[in-house]
Parts: structure tokens; C-alpha cells; sequence
């Protein structure tokens, strides 16, 4: 009898032991799982509806913006209130119908790996619906905040250009509807975590419309009168 209840013991100890580890695996499942779904592939449609609903084009200078970001890169502030604190340095692009994309680059290249092709692709196909086609966008490169800042705005510039370059050679998108920005870290896409990868991630924005081409204007020059003939 006594036997017997020792194995019980044993038995109850044993599985409350594999329920704690199971119930300690939940969170990380559960995480996991979330995880996949935030990483799942953007359709075409996903990011149509979200680069739809521009409701006014802003005036942006986007040379002047580029000189602005790379100086404030540049500058040593004794005050700098650090990544996490530091205020974005073009807030007003958060209002513009956007959506963030994942894309993998060779380290501190801004070469594009063979497998974000396809990514790029779906925004070529997003480009191209019909809903879009009158529109302009921006392309806007982040950095997650490694390294020198300086280095991390070029670095985010060059990889928004390779994106755009992408676009119009391979995908024939109009060069005249892509536009770049680099930010590098002066303006993470999760400011809680400055360091986190989400912050490497890229944007596209819709900008504007494009301008309404005009036709070209009809002369009413009138055709040059002709010669009397020569008389012989």
C-alpha cells in the first residue's frame, strides 16, 4: 500500500511538473505565433488600402529636408536628449497614407538580398492598381540607431535610392512618381526601442498627384503662301 502511494505521489509530482513547463511555454508560443503574423507577406490589396485616403497633398522640400536631417546627424549637441527622447525630425510624413515594409540588405550596404525582391514587387503591383496611378510617393529609409549617425542617414538614403531604382528598371514604375528621403535614426518608427530591427524597416507614402499633363498647344500659323511659278 505504502508502494503504491509513493508511485502516486511520483506520478502527481510528474505531472505537475510537465504542466508548469507547458504552462511557462504559452507566452513564448502564443508570441511566436504573433510574431508570424505580423510577418506574413503584404498583398498587393493591403498596401493599396493603406497608401489610399490622401486628403491633401503637403508642400514638402525634400532637399532641404535631406540637408536638415544629415546636419542635425552631424551636430554635437551637449543636450541631446538620446534616441529614445529625441523628437522626429518630419513629423507631418506620420499623417501621409503610409504603410512599413520589411526588407533585408546586405550589412551597411544598400544592397538588396535576392529573397525582398518579391517584396518589392508587391509594391510595384500595389503602384500600378488602378486607384493608384494618378499618385506620387515617397520612399523613406530608416536605420535602427547602430553605428554613427551620420553614417546611418547616408546609409538610409542609399537604400531608399535602391529601392526606387528597383522600381523603375526592373518594374517599370515612372520615375516621375518615386520619390526618396533618407531619415536615417532621427526618426524611428518605434521610438521605445531605438535599436529594435523594426526600425530598419523602409516606408512608401503617398506624396501627392501627379500634375495633369497639358496638351500641346495649336498654332494658327498659317502655311506659307506659294511661289507663282516661273514664267519661261
Amino acid at each position: 500500500m505504502r508502494t503504491t502511494n509513493l508511485t502516486l505521489q511520483r506520478t502527481c509530482f510528474s505531472f505537475a511538473v510537465a504542466l508548469a513547463v507547458v504552462l511557462a511555454l504559452v507566452p513564448a508560443v502564443v508570441l511566436l505565433a504573433n510574431d508570424a503574423r505580423a510577418q506574413s507577406p503584404l498583398s498587393r490589396d493591403d498596401i493599396v488600402s493603406k497608401l489610399n485616403g490622401l486628403e491633401s497633398a503637403p508642400e514638402i522640400d525634400l532637399v532641404a529636408l535631406r540637408q536638415e536631417v544629415m546636419e542635425r546627424a552631424k551636430a554635437r549637441v551637449r543636450n541631446d536628449p538620446g534616441p529614445v527622447n529625441r523628437p522626429p525630425i518630419a513629423p507631418g510624413l506620420a499623417d501621409l497614407p503610409n504603410i512599413a515594409f520589411p526588407i533585408e540588405f546586405d550589412d551597411d550596404t544598400p544592397i538588396i538580398e535576392p529573397e525582398s525582391y518579391e517584396t518589392v514587387g508587391r509594391i510595384a503591383d500595389a503602384l500600378v492598381h488602378a486607384s493608384m496611378q494618378p499618385y506620387t510617393f515617397l520612399i523613406v529609409g530608416h536605420v535602427e540607431s547602430n553605428g554613427k549617425r551620420e553614417a546611418n542617414v547616408t546609409l538610409s538614403q542609399r537604400r531608399a535610392d535602391a529601392i526606387r531604382d528597383v522600381l523603375v528598371n526592373m518594374f517599370k514604375i515612372s520615375a516621375k512618381r518615386i520619390r526618396t528621403i533618407g531619415l536615417g535614426e532621427e526618426q524611428f518608427l518605434d521610438r521605445a526601442r531605438p535599436s529594435a530591427a523594426v526600425n530598419g524597416q523602409m516606408q512608401i507614402l503617398t506624396l501627392g498627384k501627379l500634375p495633369d499633363e497639358q496638351p500641346a498647344a495649336k498654332t494658327d500659323t498659317a502655311p506659307p503662301a506659294k511661289r507663282p511659278a516661273k514664267r519661261h
